[in-house]
């Protein structure tokens, strides 16, 4: 069913940091880093994954990331909505209901046997697809993704996640010339912010994060010395 409630961004982003930090999705730790897929360190972790683990909270940002991707791309602008594997399936196949359209998913490399294919599900020419994935970083694995939707002769103009690092400048730019929009409901800006708010975690582990947030490279360069 299609959301009929059309909270402020500002509102979105701000109950969507609040929901991550409920269920404990957020980990700060700057004694001892995270390792991000990278390799490189990080004091920040979101594990978008727990989500689907608490049906309110779920069904909540669900509405959300709909009425956000309505109100930004346009109420009949998709035929297909494709979740990338794994994080974004789940995601996907809960829009998907919302908007009442078919849902794909697409995988991250061919499975090697069969028929060797990316995609899963139906997927046809002149389709306009919407991505779907838990987060994003710098953006990059997106491309991948968008092009395999691509080569089935549908169009990938717009991608929808939860929650968007929002500290390197280049990703929406890498985004955009490939032609992609990205839309999306907090960023660590927005954790942060309600963190303080709710007094989450100390003042020294969210100093700290703040220092990362306002120069990744640098405290990253910081950590190897």
């Amino acid at each position: 069913m299609i959301p009929s409630s059309y909270p402020a961004p500002e509102e979105i982003a701000r109950l969507t940091a609040r929901m991550l930090l409920e269920i404990k999705a957020v980990h700060f730790n700057a004694e001892t880093p995270f390792t991000l897929a990278s390799g490189l360190p990080s004091p920040t972790y979101i594990d978008c994954r727990k989500l689907i683990s608490h049906p309110r909270i779920r069904s909540t940002l669900m509405d959300f990331l709909t009425v956000t991707v309505m109100r930004n791309a346009g109420f009949e602008a998709f035929d297909n909505i494709a979740g990338g594997e794994t994080a974004g399936i789940p995601f996907a196949a809960l829009v998907a209901e919302r908007l009442a359209l078919p849902m794909t998913y697409v995988r991250k490399k061919p499975k090697g046997y069969g028929r060797n294919a990316r995609i899963e599900g139906d997927m046809s020419e002149n389709q306009r697809v919407l991505l779907v994935e838990d987060l994003t970083t710098d953006g990059g694995s997106k491309l991948s993704f968008v092009d395999a939707i691509r080569d089935t002769g549908a169009t990938c103009e717009h991608t929808a996640v939860i929650f968007y690092y929002g500290i390197f400048p280049d990703t929406e730019k890498t985004l955009g010339d490939h032609g992609i929009t990205l839309h999306h409901l907090c960023t660590w800006w927005d954790v942060l912010a309600e963190a303080k708010a709710q007094g989450t975690f100390d003042t020294a582990t969210l100093t700290e994060v703040e220092a990362f947030l306002n120069a990744p490279k640098a405290w990253q360069d910081a950590q190897k010395s």
